[in-house]
């Protein structure tokens, strides 16, 4: 059986995929990494699978694909980690490193969230339910990651739109914040939730 720490190796999460992005840079010296933020996408919104996030979060996407896409040309983003709807973990960047995903943001009037957060993007929009394989995959990724940063307690989980609400509204009201924490306190059980099988 796999202790916590082994888990994660350079700063990469052992069983996740691994889809190395450019989009990320050197976090500043001696800042611990103290928080998560959860965000939510679907590329073009509201439209599941294929490789189009893989692709964006690469450099790679074919921005004549979808008309939507075009409105993405400029950007240069990433996320630590990627939840599937059916589960499957990708990561783009390790957790050593500054991904890309926060964006303007601020959290307990402390800027720049990017630098001691980790990312972690679900597979979905705001309006529609995640799955149950998306929250119980989330809930072991985070455990693993508070038992490797002991800064990352329960209230420093938040959404994107906790540290950047002029901007933005992800994961949205579809995520069960309720049933997440469910999942952390108690792992072992999987109660009722507002979830897709």
């Amino acid at each position: 059986m796999q202790t916590p720490g082994s888990m994660i190796q350079d700063g990469w999460l052992n069983g996740a995929r691994r889809a190395p992005s450019p989009n990320h840079d050197a976090r500043p010296a001696g800042v611990a990494i103290d928080l998560v933020v959860v965000h939510g996408i679907s590329l073009p919104p509201g439209r599941f699978g294929g490789a189009h996030i893989e692709q964006f979060f690469t450099n790679n996407l074919d921005f004549a694909a979808h008309p939507y896409f075009h409105g993405l040309r400029e950007q240069r983003v990433s996320s630590h980690l990627l939840v599937r709807r059916d589960g499957e973990l990708v990561q783009f960047v390790p957790f050593t490193q500054r991904a890309w995903h926060a964006g303007e943001s601020s959290y307990g009037r402390r800027p720049r969230c990017n630098d001691f957060s980790i990312g972690i993007e679900l597979e979905g929009t705001d309006d529609i339910v995640y799955t149950r394989s998306q929250y119980q995959q989330l809930a072991a990724v985070l455990t693993v990651l508070q038992q490797s940063y002991p800064g990352i307690d329960p209230a420093r989980i938040v959404g994107h739109s906790d540290i950047a609400p002029r901007r933005k509204t992800d994961p949205g009201p579809a995520f069960d914040w309720r049933y997440l924490h469910s999942l952390l306190s108690s792992p072992a059980s999987h109660p009722t939730a507002q979830a897709e099988d």
